[in-house]
């Protein structure tokens, strides 16, 4: 028999040796799930055995992640922001930088008393828009994925986190047929990565990540291209907008949302100090044509 102690060492070792980043928290986590235990119970029980079945589990958990499948594959969910979103091969795992996305949001409204009307395009998991609205209790939420799956995965975050009577969650194309002037905020990580370097990318993400919501086409920004002025478009008069960019995007992703109309357009950096999103307001006096 094997003790957690003696477990989440061995594990951190079996994979530094795969050359897996971050070994001792992917080894922690997924010694957790599957002996049912927290992060508390390893630092203070650590000689507590492991049974059998939980000693095979931990085990299984480990041989996938060597093959480099994603730890929120693995397990099946992601801490994002404050939240805790089932994540599938059918979404983006929700990352730390994204969280980035949210501050902006939460800043540009501070009151959480104020309604306001929320748009997340490519919603995917659902976590960006959820973890917004879990912040905002008089906010409302639509959002909109190309992708079925996607939508069941955002569907089923949002009732776990009782959120779904405040977001609805559709399937389009971008903002095709969304009424102009419709949105407080608008939020999206769009795909960004150039199409030649997505065989580059890290195997957890070229291998197992939907690539519709990695492929930015060419330079990366043929979404933001069709974006910026939609976003603009569905916007109220003085509404905000968020998105996300890769950290190499912030010059062109300004200037196509300043094409577009966009005023106080400025670029936010992400934990790690590197671009991360593009933000910008609706000219407040945007009179209807």
């Amino acid at each position: 028999m094997t003790t957690l102690v003696k477990a989440w060492k061995a594990a951190q070792e079996r994979l530094a040796a795969a050359r897996i980043d971050q070994p001792s928290i992917d080894a922690r986590l997924m010694l957790e799930a599957a002996a049912g235990v927290n992060r508390m119970d390893i630092l203070t029980d650590p000689y507590r055995e492991l049974t059998a079945e939980q000693a095979d589990a931990f085990d299984a958990f480990l041989a996938r992640r060597e093959r480099r499948e994603p730890v929120s594959h693995i397990l099946g969910r992601k801490g994002f922001w404050k939240i805790m979103v089932n994540v599938t091969r059918d979404v983006l795992t929700p990352r730390a930088d994204t969280e980035s996305v949210v501050e902006v949001a939460l800043a540009a409204f501070p009151d959480a008393a104020q309604p306001i009307s929320v748009l997340d395009l490519g919603v995917g998991s659902g976590a960006i828009l959820l973890a917004i609205l879990a912040e905002r209790p008089a906010a409302k939420g639509l959002g909109v994925d190309i992708s079925d799956e996607a939508l069941a995965v955002a569907r089923e975050n949002a009732a776990n986190l009782d959120l779904n009577t405040r977001c609805a969650l559709l399937r389009g194309d971008w903002t095709a047929g969304l009424a102009d002037r419709n949105f407080d905020l608008v939020v999206a990580n769009p795909p960004y990565i150039p199409t030649a370097d997505i065989e580059t990318l890290d195997p957890e993400v070229r291998d197992h990540e939907p690539r519709l919501a990695l492929d930015g086409g060419p330079d990366g920004l043929d979404a933001y291209r069709f974006l910026a002025p939609e976003i603009l478009r569905v916007l109220k008069p003085g509404g905000v907008f968020a998105v996300e960019i890769g950290w190499d995007q912030a010059a062109a992703v300004e200037t196509l949302f300043r094409d577009a109309g966009a005023l106080n357009v400025q670029t936010v950096k992400d934990l790690g100090d590197r671009d991360r999103v593009v933000t910008g307001v609706k000219n407040a006096l945007e009179t209807l044509a």
